[in-house]
């Protein structure tokens, strides 16, 4: 399979693979390593702020190298934003920015789902879910 040069980076570099524990941070994972995609994000945010702002995220992946290039676009996108339900961009966008074959589609949605999974647990915590329901990263 050839990748594009976005997803090749994000893939070799993997700069947001690992674990995170702590105050503050949340675990969500997605997917079935028998299945063949398992993606996990931990969160960590800042809970002493209004707007709850992602202080550092790191993931682990047992996946192809577009879901792992994706999750770590994520992870590295994610910081610095209000913790949000939904991912810093949509995955129809996300597939075309990494040229993920429409037949991966669903790899991507186990991404997401992750994601939401980790957030909404912060959100959840916090009260917060009224006020992020809907919104993005910006």
């Amino acid at each position: 399979m050839k990748y594009n040069d976005l997803t090749r980076r994000y893939f070799e570099s993997a700069a947001g693979a690992g674990v995170l524990v702590g105050p503050g941070t949340r675990r969500g994972a997605a997917g079935s390593r028998a299945q063949g995609t398992w993606v996990q994000f931990d969160v960590q945010v800042e809970t002493n702020s209004r707007d709850g702002a992602v202080q550092a995220v790191r993931f682990l992946a047992f996946a192809c190298p577009h879901v792992i290039a994706v999750s770590a676009w994520v992870a590295e996108q994610a910081v610095g934003h209000a913790a949000r339900a939904q991912l810093p961009d949509g995955v129809h966008s996300l597939r075309e920015r990494f040229g993920v074959p429409v037949e991966k589609l669903g790899r991507l949605l186990i991404v997401e789902d992750a994601w939401i999974t980790a957030v909404t647990g912060f959100l959840q915590c916090n009260g917060r879910e009224a006020r992020a329901k809907g919104e993005k990263l910006r």
